[in-house]
């Protein structure tokens, strides 16, 4: 069977499905699932070197801000 964020096991009741992958250089870039939607990747083109990041209402799983944040240069 197919699982939320292709994970490998269902998350139980009351828990919210995601990964995060974190790429791979500036080969493949790094994208965050949640509950089976992409909320950052490279086709989104809303990712960037550093910390890409999603805020998520921890109790209805909304999509509140993606942002990233770029350590190299400052």
């Amino acid at each position: 069977p197919r699982h939320k964020c292709g994970n490998q096991k269902s998350c139980a009741q009351n828990y919210f499905a995601f990964k995060i992958i974190s790429g791979a250089a500036n080969v493949v870039g790094p994208s965050i699932c949640f509950e089976d939607l992409i909320l950052m990747s490279s086709v989104k083109n809303n990712i960037g070197r550093g910390l890409n990041i999603a805020l998520v209402n921890g109790t209805t799983g909304q999509l509140l801000k993606t942002n990233t944040f770029d350590m190299y240069s400052g």
